[in-house]
């Protein structure tokens, strides 16, 4: 489905490299025909694709003058159409100097493509609540699992959390609050954490067990007794492929009962934040000689499901780019969909804001990922809600529906708080946050099936 930025035009003037329109009729000028004098979303997206097309033929020439055209289109301080343009301009650059490690090609050449994009940085737990909150992109995640682990958890003296997320336990406080107010008085809350994480933005300037020990401290002071604990793994030596898979194959030798220290008298929760999508989706990664190996996605599913949790939350983007799309189905799949925090961004955020470059910067570089890299260099492999519920109930899971009288009523409130664009869908037992009536994030909650464990 198209966007309203798609429909937006932005008028060029292709002065910077008049030889584009010397290419042969039947290339470039196909891919500009309808769109000279101005670029909307529709065309730009034409033009990305015939980009892409050119470096998958090696057709350099080509590829140069499509970036041409695109370079008068891309700015990083322009409309949404402009930024999300840039960032596209910079990922087949980078691709183009790797499939052609021969050409001249590179971000300084193009200007358009943001070189000066903002350089990832280490933030305080203050800016990244700040960055959690720009939109609700993570805060809707958070509040849909909390709801849903604080009515599964309803009585239980004490209660284990196993989270696996990347933005460094923000989720949590919030629950920790609401513990506080249960009737019955607060359980007894432990979270275990992994100690490496992909390493993706946000990234932050204090240790995992400083994030702990100030969790820790606003327990206390919310009378929640409380204890924290990170599984430190031995990591591999690095080689690329140990690298890229960010030592998951390590890690999960430690998730077993005796090294997470599960106790019987613990209610055991897990929760995925935004996780699964880095765990390969590769059938043959873990051996390419075993047509029936299966996927690092499918082991590790497997494995907290033998832990025998009492609930599991997985959320991620609700988008498709698994192991099996190609560049092109990535371009199309990308600028349909990275459109929504660019479009969001821009109801209520300067161009020039600091706040809304870096957030977009950190969207730049994970189409830069997307779009320029190949096999185990491609971490970002999303997994629509869609596929991924169909994946947990091929691996033994049954959904948990969420509640409508505390889950969504407690979601509305929380997207009340942000722009008016923002909304929310729910599909079977999914809740999907939406952009304009635009599916962008989704939320699920599972158990495992008990006679699939048993068997």
């Amino acid at each position: 489905m198209k966007t309203e930025v798609r429909g937006n035009t932005t008028s060029i003037t292709l002065q910077q490299n008049p030889s584009i329109f010397n290419a042969p009729q039947s290339t470039l000028s196909g891919a500009l025909k309808g769109c000279l004098g101005s670029l909307d979303g529709a065309c730009i997206e034409k033009l990305l694709l015939h980009c892409a097309s050119a470096l998958e033929n090696n057709d350099v020439t080509l590829a140069q003058q499509v970036m041409w055209v695109l370079n008068n289109v891309a700015s990083s301080v322009g409309d949404p159409n402009q930024r999300l343009t840039s960032c596209f301009l910079r990922a087949l650059i980078s691709r183009a100097s790797r499939v052609c490690p021969t050409t001249s090609m590179s971000a300084t050449t193009f200007n358009g493509s943001g070189s000066g994009t903002i350089q990832r940085r280490l933030m305080s737990v203050t800016e990244l609540a700040g960055y959690v909150d720009l939109i609700p992109w993570h805060r809707f995640g958070f509040c849909a699992s909390n709801s849903a682990i604080f009515k599964a958890i309803q009585g239980c003296p004490k209660v284990h959390i196993l989270d696996f997320s990347i933005t460094h336990c923000m989720q949590w406080p919030t629950l920790i609050d609401a513990l506080a107010k249960r009737p019955e008085g607060p359980p007894s809350l432990r979270i275990t954490v992994p100690s490496c994480r992909p390493p993706v933005p946000p990234l932050l300037n204090v240790s995992t067990e400083e994030v702990g020990h100030r969790l820790g401290n606003f327990a206390k002071f919310r009378d929640v007794p409380f204890e924290f604990n990170v599984i430190d793994y031995d990591r591999p030596s690095s080689s690329s492929s140990e690298i890229i898979t960010f030592h998951f194959e390590s890690l999960f030798s430690h998730l077993t009962p005796s090294m997470l220290n599960l106790r019987d008298d613990e209610v055991l929760v897990i929760n995925c934040q935004n996780w699964i999508r880095y765990l390969s989706d590769d059938d043959h990664q873990i051996n390419p000689l075993d047509s029936n190996s299966s996927s690092l996605r499918d082991v590790f599913l497997d494995i907290i499901k033998g832990l025998n949790p009492s609930i599991i939350l997985v959320v991620d983007e609700d988008s498709d780019l698994s192991a099996s799309s190609t560049l092109t189905s990535r371009i199309t799949t990308c600028f349909n969909y990275f459109w929504i925090p660019f479009d969001a961004l821009e109801t209520f955020l300067p161009k020039e804001s600091f706040h809304r470059l870096e957030y977009e910067s950190d969207i730049g570089h994970r189409i830069e990922n997307i779009i320029s890299l190949e096999g185990f260099h491609r971490k970002e492999r999303l997994e629509p809600g869609a596929k991924l519920s169909q994946r947990m109930r091929n691996s033994g899971y049954i959904s948990l529906p969420f509640c409508e009288e505390t889950t969504i009523r407690e979601v509305k409130s929380l997207l009340d708080e942000h722009a008016s664009g923002w909304g929310m869908k729910r599909e079977e037992d999914m809740l999907v946050l939406t952009w304009k009536g635009h599916s962008s994030v989704f939320a699920t909650a599972w158990v495992p099936n008990r006679l699939d464990i048993q068997d």
